[in-house]
């Protein structure tokens, strides 16, 4: 679904993204990880052409994405944020329509769109269609900016950190929440993070991003049997020492 040959992306003498080959299956569940500096939230912006490659090729679904001007390509993206990023001037109802109106829509599509997202999302369409995003709690504002970002049945999800900012409870069931979405619909998903439990609970494949370039990649379970490098390890001891830690507080309070 996803080609990448040879991306990168210069700011001035810096480069940022280096020379990356990446391929994401139909219906694969992505995520890139690193550190920040990294390159994973550039080149996830290079995908959809919120920032243009330096050099190097992508094609999504067989097609170079420099076919179409980049606002239209975007319109067949779905794209979301850590920060939910939703428009305070318009209801919830409102923001989840913004690229079905674009693509111009009938009302009555729109409007059947919007209650079927916000019941896959876990709100409820009676009390939250028409509510103020002022009104809305973070994982609210979240699971609206997720509905948003799949209103214009996307084939292709690409997410940044989206849960990030979230408390430990909520951004847990907004995990599983796209997880079951993206099985349902066949989503081809790539999402940033940089928190290695998030990406072993969601991937089927991990691609680790080191000063830009692809430092490995593989499905987390090969991962945590192969490293393949001091740096990938590190990042792997992290959720590891973190579950000893709890068995060791739950063993303490059994004795």
């Amino acid at each position: 679904m996803i080609s990448c040959r040879g991306l990168t992306k210069c700011f001035g003498e810096r480069t940022v993204v280096g020379g990356l080959d990446l391929e994401v299956a139909a219906g694969e569940f992505l995520v890139l990880i690193g550190a920040s500096g990294s390159g994973k939230t550039t080149t996830l912006k290079m995908l959809n052409r919120l920032i243009e490659p330096t050099a190097g090729e992508i094609r999504i679904d067989g097609e170079d994405v420099r076919k179409d001007a980049p606002h239209l390509l975007r319109r067949r993206i779905g794209y979301g944020a850590q920060r939910a990023g939703l428009f305070p001037h318009m209801d919830v109802a409102e923001n989840i329509a913004v690229t079905p109106r674009l693509l111009d829509w009938p009302p009555e599509r729109i409007g059947a769109r919007v209650d079927a997202l916000l019941e896959q999302v876990h709100l409820d369409p009676g009390r939250f269609r028409h509510a103020a995003v002022r009104d809305l709690s973070g994982g609210e504002q979240q699971r609206v900016s997720l509905a948003r970002a799949l209103a214009a049945e996307p084939q292709v999800l690409l997410l940044d950190e989206p849960f990030g900012a979230l408390d430990p409870v909520t951004r847990d069931a907004l995990q599983q929440a796209l997880l079951s979405l993206a099985r349902e619909l066949s989503l081809t998903v790539v999402f940033v993070t940089h928190d290695m439990s998030e990406a072993l609970q969601l991937a089927d494949r991990i691609a680790f991003l080191e000063s830009g370039r692809l430092e490995r990649i593989g499905a987390p379970a090969e991962l945590l049997r192969e490293p393949g490098s001091e740096r990938v390890a590190e990042f792997l001891r992290a959720p590891r020492r973190q579950a000893a830690r709890v068995e060791g507080l739950l063993e303490g309070r059994a004795l």
